[in-house]
């Protein structure tokens, strides 16, 4: 288990170094936060501590969600993903280094724009439940990116990018970053329990002394959504896998 995951990190080096300066990352994971934060801002007297989380949760969701997509389009188009697969390492450990390059643009992207963003605010947090959580999101929507990765099995990375940008969408507006969940109709709020973001977004009001949901729901919630998005898509990926070479 230590040799597979020393091959992961190997992995995650490897795509560190080849996609986190590809452009649909730099587009996705770092443009695009900010202007969609924009958007968010102008035209509303908002109060801070929303201004906060809505950049640390758009900016951790869509960092971590950014880089994973590209890299198996990519690397079976250049041939790169066979070699992967006939080197002495499992498919598993493969997607674990996916899911570690995804990981440390996001935890990376993510710390360096809350940590100013809370002091120009002069926000009070409470730095144990928002590392936590910060940790556990964007460990989830790293994962969440695994699954996304596996369908449909083509080497065109603007498919799997299209998908996915239909789902970071759909649940970027249930998740309680425009309108609060004690703000939202019974129905609303049934309907963004789905989004692992909704757990995040609350969990970020809770480091700040709110907070609509138990803490602990937040938390496992996050956890529970990593883990089955995770051997989710470790077992999509497993059955698509000939698709991929034919």
């Amino acid at each position: 288990m230590i040799d597979q995951l020393k091959r992961s990190f190997a992995i995650a080096k490897k795509d560190m170094l080849i996609f986190y300066i590809k452009g649909p990352v730099v587009i996705m994971g770092l443009l695009f936060p900010f202007f969609l934060f924009l958007a968010f801002l102008i035209g509303r007297n908002l109060p801070q501590d929303s201004l906060f989380v809505g950049l640390t949760a758009m900016t951790a969701f869509f960092t971590s969600t950014a880089v994973g997509p590209t890299i198996i389009p990519w690397e079976c188009r250049g041939r790169t993903f066979e070699r992967l697969i006939t080197a002495p390492v499992s498919l598993t450990t493969v997607l674990l280094g996916d899911f570690q390059a995804s990981l440390y643009f996001g935890l990376a992207i993510t710390f360096a724009i809350a940590i100013p963003a809370m002091l120009y605010f002069s926000l009070g947090l409470e730095w144990v439940i928002f590392i936590t959580a910060t940790l556990l999101a964007v460990g989830t929507f790293s994962a969440m990116t695994v699954l996304l990765s596996s369908y449909p099995p083509t080497d065109v990375p603007a498919d799997v990018m299209m998908l996915t940008s239909l789902v970071k969408f759909s649940l970027l507006f249930i998740s309680g970053i425009f309108v609060p969940l004690e703000d939202l109709p019974s129905y609303g709020r049934l309907v963004s329990y789905v989004s692992p973001l909704t757990y995040y977004v609350d969990a970020l009001r809770h480091s700040l002394g709110e907070g609509y949901l138990p803490l602990w729901v937040d938390l496992g919630m996050l956890v529970l959504f990593g883990i089955a998005f995770f051997f989710a898509g470790v077992a999509v990926h497993k059955r698509v896998l000939e698709r991929r070479f034919t």
